[in-house]
């Protein structure tokens, strides 16, 4: 039997930051996807999908052919087609089943874990075997072409690395990811699901269509012009360029581009400021709440209870609009866990995990 499993992720700084290239820093966390599979008779691939009540089911097709799409994110599918595209090769069916006790559409990832263990498990299982196969950064790119890229979605790749990689970590995307992993041993952190669904798609179009249309109008005027490096109060100058809300998203990006570089900063220090890290968690989601606009009425409760029972401070979590939100708890965290499920919430107390792992039973 072969078994891979891949990490969910929380967003420490950087949220909605990734796909405009600027930098995020990013926890996998000790909740987990699992796919365990053993060769099957013929040529079909027969997954189970026990913590869902579901199933798929695909035959291998011809080296020069694809398996067709069914439905929106077909991740099994485009996992396999773009895996056979950058040289893995498999040729025989394989029986597998698929566990995880991430929480689903509620932004801790894991669709992307999913895709990550799913990539690492047909690498590995893969008839003619390369260097890159077992390399998580490789594997990560291939996540993000099979969850993203394949389908046309509007989200970034920082989930994939992320997940890949495990750890803190901090990306920076240009041509190529760069990624620096902190060596912090970080205390416990405390999770609370909302229950209520992300509005993922269209969170994601009206903040980074938001951002990069802002980016438009201003770069006719000025071509030189550059997120990465534009001062806050620059951006009041081109003020009459756009609409009010062109104007918050962008002055968020900007904010939040700062706030992670001096989260940056704190993390590269030798000994970590526990008590800074919870401000910079707290200024951050209050750009995510007042000018992205993608918090909910329910996760500022929910956040607000964890502090007021000692959290040192926290942010929502992921695309937004539903979904969770996290606080830094080192201290108590069965009390902060239970001041969130007091306010409707359902809380985990997690820690900082390792990446994608695969083994032979």
């Amino acid at each position: 039997m072969i078994k891979t499993s891949a990490p969910g992720r929380i967003c420490l700084f950087g949220e909605h930051q990734d796909y405009l290239h600027l930098p995020v820093i990013t926890a996998a966390i000790d909740l987990r996807i699992g796919i365990s599979g053993v060769p099957g008779a013929g040529q079909e691939f027969r997954i189970d999908l026990p913590d869902i009540n579901g199933k798929e089911r695909f035959a291998v097709p011809s080296p020069d052919h694809r398996v067709p799409y069914e439905k929106e994110r077909d991740y099994f599918r485009s996992g396999f087609n773009v895996a056979r595209r950058h040289g893995v090769q498999i040729s025989k069916g394989w029986n597998c089943t698929v566990h995880g006790n991430i929480p689903i559409n509620s932004g801790t990832s894991s669709s992307s874990a999913l895709c990550v263990a799913w990539i690492r498990f047909l690498t590995h299982v893969s008839e003619v075997q390369k260097p890159e196969f077992s390399d998580p950064y490789f594997v990560a790119k291939l996540a993000h072409l099979a969850e993203v890229v394949e389908f046309g979605e509007p989200g970034g790749m920082m989930d994939h690395y992320a997940t890949a990689m495990g750890g803190l970590l901090y990306q920076e995307f240009g041509e190529k990811v760069d990624l620096q992993s902190f060596e912090h041993r970080m205390g416990t952190f405390v999770l609370g699901d909302s229950l209520q669904p992300k509005d993922t798609k269209g969170i994601l179009a009206r903040v980074k269509f938001g951002v990069l249309d802002a980016l438009k109008r201003i770069k006719k005027e000025n071509p030189l012009f550059d997120l990465k490096t534009a001062p806050l109060q620059e951006v009041s100058s081109y003020r009459s360029l756009l609409t009010p809300a062109q104007m918050e998203v962008l002055e968020g990006a900007i904010l939040n581009r700062d706030i992670t570089i001096r989260a940056k900063k704190l993390m590269e220090q030798e000994t970590l400021d526990e008590r800074e890290l919870g401000a910079l968690l707290d200024a951050h989601h209050e750009v995510l709440a007042q000018k992205l606009r993608i918090s909910t009425e329910k996760i500022d409760r929910m956040l607000q209870a964890a502090r007021e029972a000692g959290a040192l401070g926290g942010k929502i979590n992921g695309s937004g609009g539903g979904g969770c939100m996290f606080v830094y708890a080192p201290e108590d965290p069965q009390k902060i866990a239970r001041a969130i499920e007091l306010v409707g919430g359902k809380s985990y107390i997690i820690r900082v995990g390792t990446g994608v792992t695969v083994e032979e039973l």
